[in-house]
């Protein structure tokens, strides 16, 4: 499952990379939620989804942010494994091995890719300030939520599908606080969650811009203050 924003210079790069691990993996379904692109993100969806019947293209009813598109694409979702990764492919889909083999060791409804277990698995970095604020923000969610993980915004997550049944259909967040919303709801259900280092590397485009970057941690707050109202249960 793919969020994709204004991403049709990119998907023509990535969606034969997609294509080739569903047909050597096989009962793979590749979905690529629009979230409103102002480009042809849809019509190129639609043109690879014309030669590929494994995949299909979900479209949100305005901009409506990643973490929506994710929850969208999550409730959608029809394996008994979803992995949600950005339209970048910024960790290669065969880390997704590592996932799996992961949480079926340590019986987990989840698996997250992780940048910071290992840092040298991260072939490109981000600026030195981005990566200096996601330090700062993952301490800050630790504070505030009491989740041990060092890594919550990597873009690589792997799902059970009867767990992402439970967790998303209780996401509130429509922006990039999603992920730490997400991680807490399981939790909260008492459902495992395991982090795993991954390969990754940066890669031009991003949407996240620095007043983005800044309402993410707005959003810990937002995430807090609905967890003591008891609004994840």
């Amino acid at each position: 499952m793919v969020p994709a924003y204004n991403e049709a210079s990119r998907l023509p790069l990535t969606l034969p990379k997609m294509a080739q691990f569903c047909e050597d993996h096989g009962s793979v379904e590749i979905l690529i939620v629009d979230d409103g692109s102002k480009d042809s993100t849809a019509a190129v969806v639609q043109e690879f989804a014309s030669q590929h019947p494994f995949a299909r293209l979900l479209q949100n009813p305005s901009n409506r942010g990643k973490g929506y598109s994710v929850r969208h694409g999550m409730r959608e979702a029809k394996g008994d494994w979803i992995l949600s990764t950005d339209a970048d492919l910024s960790s290669p889909l065969e880390e997704v091995n590592k996932l799996i083999c992961a949480a079926e060791k340590e019986k987990a409804a989840a698996a997250i890719g992780s940048r910071a277990l290992d840092r040298s698995l991260v072939g490109v970095h981000q600026a030195a300030m981005r990566e200096a604020s996601g330090r700062v923000f993952n301490m800050v969610m630790r504070t505030a939520t009491g989740l041990p993980f060092r890594d919550t915004q990597c873009g690589f997550k792997l799902f059970r599908n009867d767990a992402a049944r439970v967790i998303f259909p209780r996401q509130r967040l429509d922006g990039f606080g999603f992920d730490v919303e997400d991680l807490l709801i399981a939790h909260i259900h008492g459902f495992k969650v395991v982090e795993v280092p991954v390969r990754w590397d940066n890669v031009e485009g991003t949407k996240v811009s620095a007043l983005t970057g800044a309402r993410a941690f707005w959003d810990l707050l937002v995430v807090r203050w609905h967890q003591l109202r008891g609004r994840y249960r």
